[in-house]
């Protein structure tokens, strides 16, 4: 028996060794915290609180004025112009929106804001009008795209921000952007994006997936909060990064009943097309 003990040794040994690197891979920031207690328990309004069908589009001024109006902290997109000014708006290409060819980055910010928005007389507003607009009313989670790989978006985003009073955070599914931010300004509130990638099929089988799937890039981002699609609440590492202090966001729900199967699970509630607030009450 003693002849066996040994090799059990030294493959408890290597277990732990293994789990002790898959936990500092997957850490969120320990030390030096921002404060993100505005945000605790928030409901955040996706794109604000809009309402394609009745006038009211993603991403518009009227949007966030209507979460503002009910309580409801405000999640937007940004990316960059042709011409390097910040322009809120999600999707790279134009078509769905504003019924133009060709992708955001392609055209000016004088010529994207008078693109209207889903026929309506409201525009792509820019990220330094919507933050007059927001004026530090509710809090607000600014999302970098990163449809092409360019970490300017962060740099003139944050440039806008660094003279902004109100409460934010930022996110991004690109760890690129939270790396630039972890570099230049630790001062701010970084999240991770994510989701089981690794389930898709279009992801299934690429390596970098997997990765993103589990948070292993966490090692050089260390993301202050994690925002993870509610449907997959049972991530390991979604769950191991909350034991370690990450504060978790869950996106986006999109009905009573999403809400109710992750109700008191995270800190924060993405969510749109109904109103959240009746769920909660």
């Amino acid at each position: 028996m003693a002849k066996f003990r040994k090799p059990i040794k030294i493959i408890a040994v290597i277990i732990l060794v293994l789990l002790a690197l898959y936990l500092f891979l997957i850490a969120p920031r320990m030390r030096k915290r921002p404060d993100m207690s505005a945000f605790d328990g928030a409901f955040i309004a996706h794109r604000g609180y809009f309402d394609n069908e009745k006038g009211i589009p993603e991403n518009s001024l009227s949007s966030f004025e209507e979460a503002i109006e009910k309580g409801f902290a405000i999640e937007l997109d940004i990316q960059l112009s042709s011409d390097g000014v910040p322009m809120v708006f999600h999707d790279a290409d134009l078509g769905r929106i504003c019924g133009v060819e060709g992708k955001i980055w392609e055209y000016t910010a004088a010529e994207l804001t008078n693109m209207k928005l889903l026929g309506t007389e409201e525009t792509i507003p820019t990220f330094e009008e919507t933050l007059a607009l927001i004026d530090g009313r509710v809090p607000l989670l600014v999302e970098y795209k990163m449809d092409r790989v360019d970490t300017a978006v962060c740099a003139a985003g944050q440039a806008l921000l660094d003279d902004y009073s109100g409460a934010y955070m930022m996110q991004c599914f690109d760890p690129r952007a939270l790396l630039w931010y972890k570099n230049n300004a630790p001062q701010v509130a970084r999240g991770q994006l994510a989701e089981k990638f690794w389930e898709k099929e279009e992801y299934n089988g690429k390596p970098l997936y997997l990765v993103l799937t589990y948070m292993l890039e966490n090692v050089a981002t260390r993301p202050d909060f994690i925002s993870y699609n509610h449907a997959h609440k049972d991530n390991i590492s979604l769950n191991l990064c909350r034991i370690m202090g990450a504060k978790t966001a869950c996106y986006t729900l999109k009905s009573a009943e999403a809400y109710e199967s992750v109700k008191d699970g995270f800190a924060m509630y993405i969510f749109d097309s109904f109103d959240i607030s009746e769920c909660a009450e």
